[in-house]
């Protein structure tokens, strides 16, 4: 099931590995070019929270293998249709739109199949496999356009979510699907306000949401700042492109490594103290590696590899967290409103990137350092309040 997920998370960080391209074809500005990349985000929070009231009344196997037919067959609309800032909106938030059945389902499975002392670690070698997607994804993307254009590299892209759908219908042949009852009389909308009294399932919502305005910002602008910062050490757009994904595609296996790193060291040493040392480095990282894009490429790379590896390193012990603060029966909702806040958060981050870029004066090809530091910091800006979050939670837990 990792490398099922893996394939179908490729998706994910594919407009962000043809955005530089994109954004001079269709004369996009920061703004434009983040909406994009937003309407994708849009689309993903809402299939989300559907899928978590499919989740729970039809069970995770059922909702995975019937949502992961549209998931694999969106993609391939975006490539052959997106033609400008409206129709490449719309089709990127239908492709989000489609992708949330390759999600909450599998940390739903982990949940039924994996006892607790195993769980964080669990939750970390799936969300590392999402990494070891995007990873993958950039680094097709990045050789393809060494042969054909933005559109032949997304075709290339497309093809991994089908191939996840296929290993997956094989992986689980002998799964059971398990569907938690709800106590009697009891509809299947009472979960959502059952949820948002849980105090300690909200406050880890609310440590993700943070965590995701972080996370999703750094992932849907990092390719364009490495652009950046190569087509100013005299580098021709197309050849600074192709090469910035090639180095981003490095950075998202520091992100393997994170999550891996951040669930064992979760069941080894606690929860919410794992959260708390990788977020405040995330924070450190957020307000300051904008202002150091003329750093050589090199050392840029390595403090982005840091900054993936503490961004992602806290995010499957945010999910096991919430699936031990919430009864089993209505885990696949918890995980749906979660998604609504967490992933609204991403909706609106790289917009925010974006619209400070074009206001510091960044554009769209700019190595000002003060344009990008500006960017950059909404991201830290934004982020501050998950680490307070994770500190209410600890102490919520201790009593």
């Amino acid at each position: 099931m990792c490398t099922s997920r893996a394939l179908a998370a490729s998706w994910f960080v594919a407009y962000s590995a043809v955005l530089p391209l994109t954004q001079l074809a269709w004369g996009l500005s920061g703004r434009e070019a983040g909406l994009i990349q937003s309407g994708f985000h849009l689309g993903y929070l809402t299939s989300l929270l559907i899928v978590g009231f499919i989740t729970d009344h039809f069970g995770a196997r059922r909702a995975w293998l019937a949502t992961g037919v549209f998931a694999w067959a969106s993609p391939f609309v975006f490539v052959f249709f997106a033609d400008g800032f409206w129709s490449a909106f719309w089709l990127h938030a239908l492709t989000g739109l489609c992708q949330g059945g390759s999600y909450t389902p599998v940390l739903a499975l982990i949940n039924d199949h994996v006892e607790r002392e195993r769980r964080a670690r669990a939750m970390g070698y799936l969300i590392a496999a999402s990494s070891a997607g995007y990873a993958v994804c950039l680094g097709v993307a990045g050789l393809a356009l060494k042969f054909t254009d933005w559109r032949g590299a997304l075709a290339a892209v497309a093809l991994m979510p089908l191939v996840a759908w296929i290993l997956g219908l094989a992986a689980m042949q002998g799964t059971a699907n398990r569907v938690h009852p709800r106590p009697a009389g009891e509809p299947m909308l009472a979960a959502v306000p059952a949820v948002l009294r849980n105090r300690n399932g909200m406050l880890s919502v609310w440590g993700y949401t943070f965590h995701n305005w972080e996370l999703l910002g750094l992932w849907a602008w990092l390719p364009a700042f490495l652009t950046a910062a190569v087509m100013a050490s005299g580098a021709a757009a197309g050849e600074a492109a192709a090469l910035a994904l090639s180095l981003s595609a490095l950075t998202y296996v520091a992100n393997i490594a994170g999550s891996i790193a951040g669930g064992t060291m979760a069941d080894r040493w606690g929860r919410t103290q794992s959260i708390l040392l990788w977020s405040c480095l995330s924070l450190v990282l957020s307000f300051s590696i904008g202002w150091l894009i003329a750093l050589p490429v090199a050392l840029l790379v390595a403090l982005a590899c840091l900054y993936n590896f503490a961004g992602i390193a806290d995010s499957a012990t945010h999910s096991t967290v919430l699936a031990e603060s919430v009864p089993a029966h209505y885990l696949g909702v918890a995980y749906a409103v979660r998604s609504v806040i967490g992933f609204g958060a991403g909706v609106i981050s790289p917009v925010a990137f974006g619209w400070a870029l074009d206001l510091a004066g960044g554009g769209r090809t700019s190595a000002d350092p003060f344009a990008w530091g500006i960017a950059w910091a909404t991201l830290g800006v934004g982020g501050l309040l998950g680490p307070v979050a994770t500190w209410k939670l600890q102490r919520a837990l201790r009593r």
